[in-house]
């Protein structure tokens, strides 16, 4: 019998989507007297259902730098040192200024992350001057749109969505910039349309591919005797700090799979506390600086470890650790995240996230923050071991 040939889609040149779902006639054409540059992580740029390219073809001037260290990309450079435009970042958090509070004044470029939560972050911290630039956020008054995304929390909006609401309140005139949502809404419209018709969204995703017939845990984390979950907190200085200190390890909390026993210490840190380590920590601070010293904790938790133990991390900060302090170097070691995403058949996103989502109610084996996502990993950890969810 002889295979059809595979005829690849049709896809727009300017809006990059299949000529079936093309958005551009929607697309209007703006020209806001802020500068907007994207700085775009590379998976995002791989995404049909990404939003900042069709952010860009909207407004005139727009720039969109793909990569994960674009300090030195030409158009970055020129954007941070331009004497006629202040650059100022887009960005949420306790240090951010409410834009429709106080908006900057005077001609600006307007720097925006666009990626996954996880991905944009990691794009902040690898650019310390885009971290220093001052930061604003907005207070959307509806949630996202994005139905076809899941958003980390209600607040989180699209790189389209976000742009529109900051250039809406920084031209001082809302509406004209209502109208870039009309491409987005078409867009998500053509999915769900399509997903509801039978079609299945193409998804290259590795770990959402991994479909076993039978769930099996992996053999390293199957014998909850043999295994240790760890979890860390470290006096962490932010990225755009003037006097910013190395990360240093302060709490380590560590638990065996079977619950039978559970290791704890605090260290000292020996450099300054970073300005939100109470906040970050979730201990005060007299607790910390009243800590062993972190060769005792490393010492403690030798002795915690047996032979042929596994040591189950939520991804690789904790297992680097212990690799730069030559700890467990002949243990096992192996992340309970990647172990979540194979039972889950799709990313799990973070640990509170994930076991909100499996509607988990962990318990709290110790103090502070590293206390609350030990038992995070605990209660994943022994769903892991049990069959999938249907």
């Amino acid at each position: 019998m002889k295979r059809a040939s595979f005829e690849p889609r049709l896809v727009c040149a300017r809006c990059r989507r299949p000529v079936g779902v093309c958005v551009c006639v929607h697309l209007p054409e703006l020209a806001p007297s802020a500068h907007v540059l994207i700085v775009q992580h590379p998976r995002e740029e791989r995404m049909a259902i990404g939003t900042a390219q069709m952010a860009a073809r909207c407004l005139r001037g727009s720039t969109v730098v793909v990569g994960t260290r674009v300090e030195t990309h030409p158009k970055v450079v020129a954007a941070l040192n331009d004497p006629d435009r202040r650059p100022i970042l887009l960005w949420p958090g306790p240090d951010a200024q409410d834009l429709a509070v106080s908006p900057p004044t005077g001609p600006i470029t307007l720097f925006v992350v666009d990626g996954t939560w996880s991905t944009a972050s990691k794009l902040v911290k690898l650019n310390p001057a885009i971290a220093a630039l001052p930061r604003y956020g907005i207070s959307p008054r509806t949630p996202s749109e994005y139905r076809i995304r899941r958003e980390p929390r209600a607040e989180c909006l699209s790189t389209i969505e976000a742009i529109a609401n900051a250039l809406g309140i920084l031209e001082g005139d809302p509406e004209p910039y209502l109208a870039m949502l009309v491409p987005f809404r078409a867009m998500v419209d053509a999915q769900l349309a399509f997903e509801v018709d039978g079609g299945t969204p193409r998804d290259h995703s590795r770990l959402a591919r991994r479909l076993r017939p039978v769930w099996a845990p992996p053999r390293a984390l199957a014998d909850p005797t043999r295994v240790v979950i760890v979890a860390a907190e470290c006096n962490a200085w932010p990225v755009e700090a003037k006097d910013r200190h190395p990360d240093e390890l302060v709490h380590w909390v560590a638990m065996r799979g079977d619950g039978s026993d559970r290791f704890e210490c605090i260290a000292r840190p020996t450099r300054p506390l970073a300005p939100s380590s109470e906040r970050h920590t979730e201990l005060p601070p007299a607790v910390l600086l009243a800590g062993t010293t972190r060769d005792a904790l490393w010492a403690g938790f030798r002795a915690f470890l047996r032979e042929g133990d596994t040591i189950a991390t939520w991804g690789a900060y904790a297992t680097g650790l212990m690799r730069e302090a030559g700890v467990a170097t002949s243990h096992t070691m192996a992340d309970l995240r990647r172990a979540m995403a194979d039972w889950l058949r799709a990313s799990p996103g973070s640990m509170e996230r994930c076991a909100e989502g499996l509607g988990l109610a962990p318990p709290v084996l110790g103090p502070g923050r590293g206390g609350r996502r030990l038992g995070l990993m605990y209660a994943m950890y022994r769903q892991v071991l049990g069959p999938r969810r249907t």
